[in-house]
């Protein structure tokens, strides 16, 4: 009898015991999460940081990325199918960022002067302080690996397709139809990119010249769309 209590206490010590080693260990996986979160960044900023020194994508090797982001070649892989992968990521994240913040500024209603400006300025913001995104961006859209162009060129379309459907949505030009006012919005993105040259190219502190790149960006922003206010749909 003793002998089958003792067994009986044994076992519900040993379950007791494997409840709480459940419960001890159910925080790991979010800490381990959050480690391969911070593994992936420190990809993704290695691959940037050496873009930033004057390299193409194509140029980087993927035991130089491992190595400036402080992991083994090997544990690359549990982030990244291959190089191509991580260059679409880039591509991926700085889009989603750029469409946030634009779209916060298009909340401002019509696009007079006053909201072209604004978005302007937010855009150019955005552009100072992520320097090394967008000169991967603007370097690889016209002389990137296949892939990376192609992953550029369906982020502009994004961009013009978003911005088409909130100027639908407060009826700017309601005369246009989609692929048109589509076609207008793509060349404001376009100008965009090319505008983003110029402002990484600014010199630091210079006050003056900022304000004509700014102001500039904003005359050509609104040529466009002087424009498309005048454009007449053919057969119309």
């Amino acid at each position: 009898m003793w002998t089958d209590v003792h067994a009986d206490r044994k076992a519900a010590v040993e379950a007791a015991v494997k409840q709480a080693s459940r419960m001890a260990v159910r925080p790991v996986p979010t800490r381990r999460t959050e480690r391969k979160r911070r593994t992936r960044q420190a990809l993704l900023d290695a691959a940037l940081a050496l873009m930033g020194e004057g390299r193409s994508f194509a140029s980087l090797g993927l035991r130089e990325i491992a190595r400036r982001a402080g992991i083994v070649p090997t544990a690359f892989y549990r982030h990244f199918r291959d190089l191509e992968e991580l260059g679409l990521s880039l591509v991926d994240e700085a889009g989603m960022t750029l469409r946030r913040l634009l779209r916060e500024a298009r909340r401002g209603g019509v696009p007079n002067t006053d909201m072209i400006r604004r978005s302007v300025r937010i855009y150019t913001r955005y552009v100072e302080e992520h320097p090394r995104e967008f000169r991967f961006i603007v370097s690889e859209r016209g002389g990137g690996p296949t892939s990376i162009r192609s992953a550029i060129r369906n982020e502009v379309r994004h961009f013009a397709h978003e911005m088409a459907e909130d100027l639908r949505r407060l009826r700017v030009m309601p005369a246009l139809s989609t692929p048109t006012l589509e076609m207008i919005c793509g060349l404001v993105v376009g100008a965009m990119l090319n505008a983003a040259v110029d402002i990484l190219d600014l010199p630091a502190g210079d006050a003056r010249r900022e304000r004509e790149v700014i102001e500039n960006f904003v005359r050509q922003v609104r040529v466009i769309f002087l424009g498309a206010a005048a454009w007449r749909e053919p057969g119309r």
